[in-house]
């Protein structure tokens, strides 16, 4: 079963659960990556945590890339892997 390291935070009263996954999850398709959002997010449920899965990943520049909710696009804009990697607070197993 693969297991994901997450960041659950809260952030500006939302409960967020930052999922960094691989770089090749940039290149499937839209389907397959909500496929894989969905799953994390009932595993997210599963363990007991409140708020919404956002994937991350390390864009070919460098640069992090999601799949966050629109309203949370300048919140993810301003935020980098290491920062994710500096909250992570809990496993996910699938």
């Amino acid at each position: 079963m693969p297991k994901y390291r997450v960041a659950h935070i809260r952030e500006q009263g939302n409960d967020i659960i930052i999922v960094p996954v691989d770089a090749a999850f940039e290149k499937s398709s839209s389907a397959t990556q909500q496929g894989m959002a969905d799953a994390l997010q009932r595993a997210a449920v599963a363990a007991g945590l409140a708020g919404t899965v956002v994937p991350v990943w390390e864009h070919l520049d460098g640069r992090m890339a999601f799949m966050a909710p629109r309203n949370w696009v300048p919140y993810f804009q301003c935020i980098s892997m290491d920062f994710v990697w500096a909250n992570v607070n809990r496993e996910l197993t699938l």
